[in-house]
């Protein structure tokens, strides 16, 4: 309770919050380096999982050989960086971006190969190219699949920067690494909670900016499908007649 006391008489005090290692200065810089890290991989990821997606062919590998980045722990790869001379916030963004390939590249791939075969039959009947199918037909379905994985490569990342403060980087992680430096476990604490904190703010944000950017045809497509999955299936109640024919057959036969 000590330490818990700690961390919130930390943040309630405004000297914390203002200057060059404040709170707001630090979780600018927080999101500014996230932002160049999603960005990063998103120039790498979405053509390549675009063009898997589209061809329908090979997508699996591409997803599978994306995947094996995230057995790198990000730290490691901090570690392997520094260890070639590149600290700081450069070293953070390229090793987040690593991170934050494989959501991103996954969504682009599932999201394309999930478009219905005859939408792509009726663009090819009508005589669309196929980068003309590409844009114009199948990436606006894929949206909510492209937008999701934008939305978890982007938190992933929120959460990962904080190691940036382990190889000279600036971050809320700053005050998390500060904070045990200096024996001060309240402070550390309070890192914590902040960058928990703007987390869930990015995965509301993010969601809400998901739902917005879907097409208001798949929007009302998911809510008529929504009940229909999960409303239980009635039981339908015999009729009167029904149920007066089946008495009369169970009564007994009159004696001749």
């Amino acid at each position: 309770m000590d330490v818990l006391t700690d961390a919130f008489a930390w943040l309630n005090d405004p000297l914390n919050w203002t200057g060059r290692d404040g709170v707001l200065a630090l979780t600018a810089t927080h999101v500014l380096v996230s932002a160049q890290a999603v960005l990063l991989a998103a120039v790498v990821a979405l053509p390549v999982g675009l063009w898997l997606g589209h061809r329908g062919r090979g997508a699996t590998v591409g997803v599978v050989v994306a995947n094996t980045t995230r057995a790198l722990p990000t730290l490691a790869l901090l570690t392997l960086l520094a260890a070639s001379g590149m600290f700081g916030n450069p070293a953070t963004v390229l090793a987040c971006a690593v991170f934050a390939v494989p959501p991103l590249l996954s969504g682009a791939v599932t999201g394309l190969g999930d478009v219905d075969p005859h939408v792509r039959d009726a663009a090819r009947g009508v005589g669309m190219s196929g980068a003309r199918r590409l844009w114009t037909v199948e990436v606006p379905l894929a949206v909510p699949s492209l937008a999701a994985g934008l939305r978890t490569g982007a938190v992933q990342v929120l959460a990962t920067v904080p190691l940036a403060a382990l190889v000279g980087g600036t971050s809320l992680g700053t005050i998390v690494v500060t904070g045990f430096g200096t024996q001060r476990f309240g402070q550390a604490l309070a890192g914590g909670l902040l960058v928990a904190a703007l987390c869930l703010v990015a995965e509301g944000a993010l969601a809400l900016v998901q739902r917005l950017v879907t097409p208001a045809g798949l929007r009302s497509r998911e809510r008529a499908a929504r009940p229909a999955a999960g409303s239980p299936r009635r039981r339908r109640r015999p009729s009167p007649v029904a149920t007066d024919a089946a008495d009369r057959s169970n009564e007994p036969a009159a004696p001749r």
